[in-house]
């Protein structure tokens, strides 16, 4: 069998990342990447011995599949000419960074019966728990998702940064549509907000959602109170307490998917368009309701979701 080759767009931290699961995936063969900064570019494809491409474009005539590692404002622009052309696509979160866009991305992807994926492989770490199982809803989440100011994704608001994480979670163990979303945020380095604490009611479960990239130190944490009990989960250390009788997995880290989440998820991407898997870990669909209630949330702030 032919290997599918692929390419990625976005020759940053993530980029590099994607570049290396691709080349070490034995049925594809890493074609190459396209970056505007082409020492970047040229950097990244020496290492796996493909090519930097100067335009997406000719990237594009000679891939069957591509990931979008570009800054978050940049995804629907590459993404969108990549589904025109027939690639099926993994996008890194979020989907694009407005729903028209988002939309579109969809649309065109089911027109074309291709694969569309997102990067909100958080979801992973949940299914090595044994979190997307569990016999009850919760009642209550807090999440905490907190760091200081690096620059990153500085393109658009700490809501399409960081929150789509813990959005995407509980929408998918809840699988219900937000009916209040109220939110408050401060902006230090743009016009869009760099901190933002939102208060969602998601059927019969309140949330609670505070996110920063101008914090003093990193926390990626969550608390999950359900009626018989509580799961309280460190992202950072891979830990986590349950007072449940939920049967969680304490070694969840030392699983395949949940000491290699991104890994994981590009491995399933490959395996739904080899049509041996059956479908990305998380859909554009999915991928499109997280950013319409990132947006929501941006709205009832009072901030931009644009820098």
């Amino acid at each position: 069998m032919s290997k599918l080759k692929a390419g990625v767009v976005g020759a940053g931290a993530f980029g590099r990342i994607h570049a290396r699961k691709y080349a070490e995936d034995a049925r594809v063969q890493f074609v190459g990447v396209f970056d505007p900064d082409d020492e970047r570019a040229g950097q990244l494809a020496d290492t796996h011995g493909a090519k930097a491409f100067n335009t997406l474009d000719a990237l594009l005539a000679e891939i069957d599949i591509i990931t979008i590692a570009s800054p978050p404002s940049l995804h629907a622009g590459a993404a969108l000419p990549a589904l025109k052309a027939g690639k099926h696509a993994l996008i890194e979160k979020p989907l694009a960074t407005d729903a028209k866009a988002g939309a579109e991305l969809v649309r065109v992807a089911t027109e074309k019966r291709l694969v569309l994926a997102c990067g909100h492989q958080e979801r992973l770490v949940f299914e090595a728990m044994g979190l997307l199982d569990t016999p009850e809803k919760p009642t209550l989440i807090e999440s905490v998702r907190e760091g200081p100011w690096t620059g990153r994704s500085a393109d658009v608001s700490v809501t399409l940064d960081l929150t789509v994480h813990d959005l995407d979670l509980a929408l998918k163990i809840l699988g219900v549509k937000a009916d209040r979303v109220e939110a408050k945020a401060r902006a230090e380095h743009g016009k869009a907000a760099d901190e933002i604490e939102a208060r969602i009611g998601l059927g019969a479960t309140q949330t609670v959602f505070t996110s920063s990239r101008i914090a003093s130190e990193r926390r990626r944490t969550m608390r999950a109170v359900y009626p018989s009990g509580e799961v309280k989960i460190d992202f950072l250390a891979r830990t986590f307490e349950n007072t449940t009788s939920f049967p969680l997995n304490a070694a969840f880290a030392e699983t395949r998917i949940g000491s290699d989440p991104l890994g994981a998820n590009v491995a399933a991407f490959i395996d739904a368009v080899l049509g041996v898997g059956p479908r990305p870990v998380v859909t554009g669909e999915e991928a499109l309701a997280v950013l319409e209630l990132a947006l929501a949330v941006d709205k009832a702030s009072g901030f931009p979701s644009h820098s």
